[in-house]
């Protein structure tokens, strides 16, 4: 068994028509490492449905619970239909895992997304989830709740329906000699591992006392028999994010490691930090940890 390896993958969809993209990404990865793809369809709980505070009749609350359940097996039915069409022309067979093959299975969640992503995303080496639309405030909770509640490193994926079978090829790692992006190193270690060609990318600026400089990270990865090139670049202001995904493309990789979300999420997200550039800007797979 390889231990430097991605063994189980989890997506979580709901109908909202960003669960094709994110499976296209995670199936290319599944056929790279012979991992399972665990597909989680969530559907809220009956009594979320209720208005709050207000006092039902039993009746009504009867016919809005049948009315809610037939809704959900329709929405579950054609979801799974999806899955099925999806998974053949992924290359994945729907079954339980087999070490070394890539394989997918269908599971049914009843409660909130968020709650799903902690449940499954914590025993998974990979949570996959949708860029969120931030107009119409589609997987923004998601994300967040990957990120920070599951413990797993959290790949986002751009808008595309068909994902490039090498996007995982060569990749790039922003550095800075952060906790998280230590973090984002350490979980991401079997992508790393796996690519072709890596880079790391540094401002080139004295890293503070404490914190190990790209160099250093250059001979870490040597230690694990990765071979990576160092790519400097002028930082422009404070937020780098921006940077981050230009040097990406300009190195020609197709897929960003970073730490996520050094200040709190709220407040990056209130004043642009590092992190939100990079959500709302990336247009190829993220691999995000905070």
């Amino acid at each position: 068994m390889a231990y430097d390896s991605i063994h189980s993958i989890m997506l979580p969809v709901r109908g909202d028509g960003k669960g094709d993209n994110v499976f296209a990404h995670a199936a290319a990865l599944a056929r790279r490492f012979g991992a399972r793809v665990r597909v989680v369809h969530c559907h809220p709980k009956t009594e979320d449905m209720m208005p709050y505070g207000v006092v039902i009749p039993t009746m009504l609350r009867r016919q809005i619970e049948d009315a809610a359940h037939a809704n959900a097996d329709v929405t579950r039915d054609q979801l799974y239909g999806e899955f099925e069409k999806q998974a053949r022309k992924l290359g994945l067979e729907i079954a339980d895992h087999e070490l070394d093959k890539p394989t997918t299975r269908f599971i049914e969640y009843e409660g909130k997304q968020v709650d799903a992503v902690q449940r499954y995303g914590r025993l998974c080496d990979l949570v996959c989830v949708a860029k969120p639309d931030q107009k119409m405030n589609l997987g923004v909770n998601t994300l967040k709740s990957a990120l920070f509640s599951s413990g797993r490193p959290v790949m986002m994926c751009p808008d595309q329906d068909v994902a490039d079978a090498g996007f995982a090829d060569h990749v790039t790692i922003g550095w800075n000699g952060s906790l998280e992006a230590t973090r984002a190193v350490a979980m991401a270690m079997p992508i790393i591992s796996n690519a072709k060609k890596v880079t790391i990318l540094h401002t080139g600026d004295s890293p503070k006392d404490e914190h190990p400089g790209a160099d250093q990270l250059q001979r870490y990865l040597e230690l694990r028999g990765v071979a990576a090139d160092i790519r400097l670049f002028k930082a422009e202001g404070r937020n780098v994010g921006r940077q981050l995904l230009s040097e990406t493309r300009a190195a020609g990789a197709g897929m960003l490691i970073i730490g996520a979300y050094h200040d709190s999420y709220e407040r990056e997200s209130l004043f642009g930090g590092n992190s939100q550039v990079v959500v709302a800007e990336a247009d190829f797979p993220v691999i995000m940890v905070h």
